[in-house]
């Protein structure tokens, strides 16, 4: 069974890099001299997050450092754990005869909603465990504030050409260079990627080459990559279909993003902006309605969190739209910028002192005046139409 197994783990699993000397790029933090270098040969115990995109070694560059410090080591995802899983964690290493340091990483922090958060804190306060997060987002955004406080940052970034060249060179499969050199471009610095497809196209075609790779590419579905085309083409029809009040496409839209793993609150963000953007005065209610979902999002995540985004969907797509206050505010930001700071009329400017008084400041102004209070220039001006 053990052996069937091993056979089955992914490519990228089985060559993963145990020791930094086997680890390629991120020199700016692995190099020599460099912070998490130097935190992980000289063994030093703290909490961090390793911000990155997709297949840059967050996870790979977590087990070396518990590997280096011989720490039992707990990993798992906030896609689909919460409370109870963190609390088991915590249970097994209660007897700990060892004595080893406990580390607890978690991938993809950022889908941990802020009472999951809120319930690791205290643990990671009183040292009962060190924390290790992984995200693909912001964590100054995505992690809250307390927890960030207790942890150092380290971003990371795509892996260079060079480094793409090393990694595909480590799989030990036979890759000729323009075939390498199409799978350097189409991973876009992502590791994990570029390996999978080279296992896939050697385990369908028994080769790989530059029109295996491709067949390979086009007849897998699609990743949906946060930084790829399919997450804009995806986004842009979800907004499109509720700005032409189509529910039933920006339904299947949003269940596309769901389904695919996309972040709640980067759906919910967008509707928040939409409700104001392409709903504002036909239904002011909608923006109401539009920040409910972003906090129930943020209160509540997945799996739950996708009866809320549906239910807000469907509201803004079947909502009147108008787009008066969006455009009428950037036609005034075009004169702001075209006629820069013009002059306050005297009678609606701040009079604190006597001095301005004196110049007119505030004289003549009266509740609910007729007189344009647009500066000279622009008097007469309809923004609001």
């Amino acid at each position: 069974m053990y052996t069937s197994y091993m056979q089955q783990e992914p490519l990228a699993s089985r060559i993963r890099p145990q020791n930094l000397d086997d680890f390629f790029g991120q020199e700016h933090l692995v190099g020599k001299g460099k912070p998490l270098r130097e935190a992980i040969e000289g063994k030093h115990l703290f909490s961090f997050i390793l911000w990155g995109p997709p297949g840059s070694g967050k996870t790979t560059l977590a087990r070396i450092y518990a590997n280096a410090l011989d720490a039992e080591f707990f990993e798992l995802s906030a896609v689909d754990s919460g409370k109870e899983d963190i609390k088991r964690v915590l249970e097994s290493g209660k007897i700990n005869f060892s004595g080893k340091p406990k580390i607890l990483f978690i991938d993809e922090i950022h889908r941990f909603n802020k009472a999951q958060q809120d319930f690791l804190l205290p643990f990671v306060e009183r040292g009962d465990i060190t924390f290790i997060g992984a995200t693909t987002e912001n964590p100054s955004f995505e992690v809250i504030p307390a927890l960030l406080s207790r942890c150092r940052v380290f971003v990371l970034n795509e892996h260079g050409e060079d480094d793409m060249e090393k990694i595909i060179k480590s799989t030990k499969l036979k890759v000729p260079k323009d075939a390498k050199d199409w799978l350097v471009q189409l991973a876009a610095g992502d590791a994990r990627q570029a390996i999978g497809v080279l296992e896939n196209t050697q385990k369908l075609y028994g080769k790989i080459t530059l029109e295996t790779l491709k067949e390979t590419v086009q007849s897998k579905h699609l990743r949906y990559d946060k930084r790829g085309e399919e997450h804009y083409n995806t986004i842009s029809a979800f907004i499109k279909s509720m700005r032409a009040s189509q529910g039933d496409a920006a339904l299947y839209y949003l269940a596309r993003m769901v389904d695919a793993g996309e972040d709640p609150l980067f759906i919910a963000r967008r509707m928040v902006i939409f409700a104001s953007e392409d709903i504002g005065l036909a239904q002011p209610t909608a923006l109401v309605v539009a920040n409910a979902v972003f906090e129930a999002c943020q209160k509540i995540g997945y799996p739950e969190a996708q009866i809320n985004l549906a239910h807000g969907v469907a509201y803004l797509a079947e909502s009147k739209k108008s787009r008066k206050s969006y455009d009428a505010y950037f036609e005034a930001l075009a004169d702001v910028k075209k006629h820069g700071n013009l002059p306050v009329p005297l009678k609606i400017r701040n009079a604190p002192t006597k001095l301005m008084k004196d110049m007119d400041y505030h004289k003549g102004y009266k509740l609910y005046d007729k007189e344009s209070y647009l500066p000279e220039k622009l008097k007469g001006k309809k923004y609001l139409k």
